[in-house]
This record gives C-alpha cells, sequence and structure tokens, in this order.
C-alpha cells in the first residue's frame, strides 16, 4: 500500500511530465529558422513597388524660378511642393536650365521632383542656409543638424527623376569642415555610448558636421532614377530607415571628401541597378546604426539587391562599418569596373559595433585594378572592445580580379568570434603582390580558387 508521502510525490511527477509535454508543442510550434525562409534576390525585387503619382504636373518656371542661375529659385520650389501636396501629390518639373538654391527642398509625399535634361540644381555654400536643424544621422547616430540639401522625412510614394544633375557645390565650404569636425564627431558618439535623448542632440550652428546631398528619413515606396549626383558635402544618397527603395540609371560625379554613393541605413528591401559611379569614397556603403545606439535598435538593414552597376572610386561594396543592428540578405551580381578602386568587396567592423553581418552573397563580378580584391576585418581602425561582430555565411563566386597591388583575400576574424562559413568558389585575381591572409576563421571553402599565375604540372629531375 502507498504511504500518503508518496501522493504528491506522483502529482508532482505528473505535473512535470505535462509541463514537459506542452514546451515541447510550443516549440514544435515555432517556425524553423532555415534556408527556405531567407528570401533571394526575385523575392525581394518582387516585393518593391515603383511609386506611382498622380497627373497634376506643376512647372517650377511658372511658379517662379528663373533657371537662369542668377537669382535664388529656393521660394518657387518651396511654393510648387506645397500646392502639389495640398492637391494629393504629382509632378514638379523641372525645365532645362541652372537653379541656384540658398537653402534645401524638403519633399512631401505623392511627389516625384522630375528634373529635365539640362536641368542643374547647384546649391549654397553658406550653411546659415541650412537651418533650422532637422532629424539625421550621422555617422550612424541620430541628430539633428543642418539639413540635407534635398531632404524627405516620415513620407511615403516620393520620388527623384529625370535627366538633370543635383550639385552639391561643396568645395568652398562644406570641404574644409572636415578638418574641424573632430570635437563634434567625437561629442556625438559620447551622445550615442550614454544615451543622451535625441532632443537633446543639437548640432548646426557653430558645429561642423556635414550635411548630406540627398536624404530620405523613415520613407516607403522611394524611386531616384536617372538623375546625376555631383559633389555632395558629405554622403550622397543616403536612404536612413526606408522601406521599398529603387535606385535605377544614376550616375555620380562625386569627389569630395566622404563622398560615398549610396549609403543604405537600417533600410529594408532596397533594389540598386544600373548605376555608374565615379565617387571619392565608397560606391555602396549598407549600415545600421553605431555602437550602443545601434545595437539597441530592433531594425537592422536587410533585403537589399545590387545589380548591373559599373564601380569607381574607393571601395565597390562596403557593408560597415556602422553596423551594430546587423545586415543580412545582401545579394551583389551581374556588376563590373569603370574604374580604379581601392578595394572591390569590403566588409568591415571592429568590437565596439557587435551586431552581425550574415548571408551575403556576391556572384558575377569583375574588378580591374585594386589594392585588395576582397576583404574582411573585424580590426577596422584598430581600435574598441567588448562587442565583437559576428560574420557568417558570406559567398562568392565567379569573382575576377585583373591586379591587387596589396593582398588578393584577406580574412581577419577574433579568436573568441572567428570569420564562420565562407566560401570562395571560381575566383580568378590575375595579379597580386601578396595572394592570402588568414587568421581567426572557421568553415573556409575554396573551390577553383587562383590567385597569380595559374600552376601547370609539376616540374620534375631530368
Amino acid at each position: 500500500m502507498p504511504t500518503n508521502r508518496n501522493v504528491p510525490m506522483k502529482k508532482n511527477s505528473l505535473l512535470f511530465i505535462l509541463l514537459a509535454l506542452f514546451i515541447a508543442g510550443c516549440q514544435q510550434n515555432q517556425p524553423a529558422i532555415s534556408e527556405s525562409t531567407i528570401p533571394g534576390p526575385d523575392e525581394i525585387i518582387a516585393s518593391i513597388s515603383i511609386p506611382q503619382f498622380p497627373e497634376l504636373v506643376i512647372n517650377v518656371k511658372e511658379a517662379g524660378a528663373s533657371g537662369t542661375g542668377l537669382q535664388n529659385d529656393l521660394p518657387a520650389f518651396i511654393q510648387a511642393v506645397e500646392e502639389l501636396s495640398e492637391k494629393g501629390g504629382g509632378v514638379l518639373l523641372v525645365p532645362g536650365g541652372e537653379y541656384y538654391l540658398e537653402g534645401p527642398i524638403h519633399l512631401k509625399s505623392n511627389i516625384n521632383l522630375r528634373l529635365e535634361k539640362g536641368a542643374r540644381l547647384f546649391f549654397s555654400s553658406d550653411p546659415g542656409h541650412y537651418l533650422p536643424v532637422v532629424k539625421t544621422s550621422w555617422e550612424g547616430t541620430f541628430l539633428y543638424n543642418y539639413s540635407p540639401f534635398i531632404y524627405a522625412a516620415a513620407c511615403k510614394n516620393i520620388a527623384i527623376t529625370g535627366e538633370g544633375v543635383i550639385d552639391g557645390e561643396a568645395s568652398e565650404t562644406w570641404n574644409t569642415w572636415k578638418e574641424m569636425q573632430q570635437g563634434d564627431q567625437l561629442l556625438s558618439r559620447k551622445m550615442n555610448h550614454d544615451g543622451t535623448p535625441l532632443e537633446d542632440r543639437i548640432f548646426g550652428e557653430g558645429h561642423y558636421l556635414r550635411p548630406h546631398l540627398v536624404q530620405f528619413l523613415d520613407c516607403e515606396n522611394v524611386l531616384v532614377e536617372g538623375v546625376q549626383l555631383e559633389d555632395s558635402p558629405f554622403w550622397c544618397l543616403h536612404l536612413l530607415r526606408c522601406d521599398g527603395v529603387t535606385v535605377r540609371n544614376i550616375s555620380y560625379n562625386a569627389h569630395n571628401k566622404n563622398n560615398d554613393g549610396i549609403d543604405p541605413e537600417y533600410s529594408r528591401n532596397v533594389l540598386i541597378e544600373n548605376v555608374t559611379f565615379n565617387n571619392a569614397d565608397d560606391n555602396i556603403a549598407i549600415k545600421a546604426g553605431r555602437d550602443d545606439e545601434g545595437r539597441a535598435s530592433d531594425r537592422m538593414s536587410e533585403n537589399i539587391v545590387v545589380r548591373n552597376c559599373h564601380f569607381m572610386g574607393l571601395h565597390a561594396v562596403v557593408i560597415g562599418s556602422e553596423m551594430s543592428a546587423g545586415v543580412q540578405n545582401v545579394y551583389v551580381y551581374d556588376c563590373d569596373f569603370a574604374g580604379d578602386l581601392k578595394r572591390g568587396i569590403y566588409l568591415k567592423s571592429n568590437p565596439d559595433r557587435g551586431g552581425f553581418i550574415r548571408n551575403i552573397h556576391v556572384n558575377n563580378v569583375q574588378f580591374g585594378r585594386v589594392e585588395d580584391g576582397i576583404y574582411i576585418t573585424s580590426y577596422y581602425h584598430n581600435e574598441g572592445a567588448g562587442h565583437v561582430t559576428e560574420i557568417s555565411d558570406i559567398h562568392f563566386n565567379n569573382i575576377s580580379v585583373e591586379t591587387a597591388s596589396g593582398t588578393g583575400i584577406v580574412l581577419q576574424g577574433f579568436p573568441e568570434k572567428k570569420l564562420n562559413g565562407i566560401s570562395f568558389e571560381n575566383i580568378n585575381i590575375k595579379q597580386a603582390a601578396n595572394a592570402l591572409s588568414m587568421e581567426n576563421t572557421e568553415d573556409i571553402r575554396f573551390t577553383e580558387v587562383t590567385i597569380g599565375k595559374e600552376a601547370t604540372a609539376p616540374t620534375f629531375v631530368k
């Protein structure tokens, strides 16, 4: 006969079994993380819509712009934007001509800024013309600063199209600020690390953080097509926390300091295609915030496709170094070089960043003269501590390089978090001063890889 003291033991055992079955059932109902849940490039492209606009067209010259370059045409642009917005949107048409603007154009939802062939927007170099400050981000930290020259915040269905030129005219004032920016640069980073409230991160007058040429912030359904971007104060086209973006058939002639071409940051579902780069900095730099602020974000950069682009400048495609919220699902394919580069593909982080870079695919890309062909590093600027980045599942296929004056392939991980799951297939680097440098890596796969002169049958002693 069982004693009374055994009864509660049986009840507890039964409860334990039921709890275990319940947990197991919950686990079975969780969606599995597998390759089938990762969108491919075709799925990403299919998810992006091209914005459509009402038929209303307002010609900026009819709104009072001269197009001669001899007067400030900004009031006419402001008037046209307001009228289009009040009437539900449409096309702000800019005919051929020179348009001098003493301040920024702030676009609104359902507006297409269309620059016809021969139209050129050029902007004042007076910093006071870009006040009051607006919400923006600078090197991965949110703050308030001088307005970007063309700016849209929290807009839907918005575009810049045509065959005209957007010229930052940055050399007179802004280019000189790089040597004066360090104090503000360090202050912004301290605010990031300290969690300073955004409303207290005020820069602008008396500070030296240069504004962007074009920035879309918190926008959905964005199109940038056909135009040429020239000489920005800072990054040229900044896609900040956007969703559903198409950038296609644009070109660059941007040689001022830090003239990145396209910077998607905290952005998702982005297509970049048929772009001809000629930049003094990164052609494409995919970012996702910086340090403490980035690691606290629930918004990574993901689902980005780059195809049929022509690279020339500093680096072709970069991920980082501001990528603390994580970057995933990036596809780069069918691209080539329009000129020399310092590095072809460059993934960069350091122990200040944390986050991850994963599921990156580069296929069918040709480079000419570079310093380094493919460079993946966890030691960018040799700085930082405590927040090592996970870099994994990176795949290169059908990559060619004519000449690497530095190293063909560089892989640099950490002892405690090695680069993992990196594959190279059908890689041909015809000349390289140094072939390969690897440290702190695991599961690195090479298939049909040639760096330098291809070896033939072994020689033998006669």
